[in-house]
């Protein structure tokens, strides 16, 4: 039996709304309390997408769902705390928008299916 999807798509969902409302607080750049709340964030977001079935990751062909994966190991080793805030910016601006868009395009369909 496979186990329900939806509620990682949510939680990413969720995840990345944390993110949104996070970057309205400050800098996260210049923010280290903002700055770690990011991390964590998308620490779990890109937990959750590991959680996603294949059949749903091949729908959103411009998602680079193995980089996130990656991402996230990236982020939970790194004990150095080296990586780079405005890396992370450019992450959050460059990848969160159509994340988002695929996970709900994904949800929807999923609704009109049932």
């Amino acid at each position: 039996m496979n186990k329900p999807w939806q509620p990682y798509a949510l939680h990413i969902l969720d995840m990345i709304e944390k993110i949104h409302r996070i970057e309205a607080r400050g800098s996260i750049v210049d923010d280290e309390i903002l700055y770690d709340a990011a991390l964590r964030n998308l620490q779990t977001l890109s937990e959750a997408t590991q959680q996603l079935p294949e059949d749903k990751k091949i729908q959103c062909t411009n998602i680079p769902w193995r980089e996130i994966s990656g991402f996230r190991n990236i982020l939970v080793h790194n004990y150095l705390g080296d990586i780079d805030p405005l890396t992370i910016v450019r992450v959050v601006e460059s990848y969160l928008p159509s994340l988002e868009t695929c996970i709900r395009k994904l949800l929807d369909l999923d609704k009109e299916n049932v």
